[in-house]
């Protein structure tokens, strides 16, 4: 199996504008969702992003951070997953419980590149 990362995206806090009832349910859902992924072996780790955070980018080593760029899309959170191709991967992706609560919500697959002589 090859790993890949799910990398989602929303425009803004996708759980702001639900009732503390709707957030419990999608949470139950969430839940529900990476305990299908855990069993069936594919979740290696998942966790959601804080809002808060800079973006540090620089040249010739002059730096610069400050906040994020001006758009409403954040990052949310990530998957990294196990899966056998790319296509599965993106069926992963396209069952996550987000595209029923975010308007405009995205998830980027990307496959991880192995790499000789790192993380083992």
């Amino acid at each position: 199996m090859k790993e890949f990362m799910l990398i989602i995206r929303t425009q803004g806090d996708h759980l702001a504008e639900l009732s503390p009832e709707q957030q419990q349910q999608h949470v139950n859902q969430v839940m529900n969702y990476m305990s299908g992924l855990m069993n069936s072996g594919k979740l290696n780790s998942a966790q959601p992003l804080d809002m808060e955070g800079v973006i540090v980018s620089g040249t010739a080593g002059k730096f610069k951070d400050g906040p994020f760029n001006e758009t409403k899309e954040v990052i949310a959170g990530y998957f990294l997953i196990k899966a056998n191709s790319l296509e599965e991967a993106i069926q992963v992706a396209k069952d996550n419980p987000v595209f029923e609560v975010g308007a405009g919500a995205r998830i980027e697959v990307r496959p991880i590149k192995v790499m000789e002589g790192i993380n083992g």
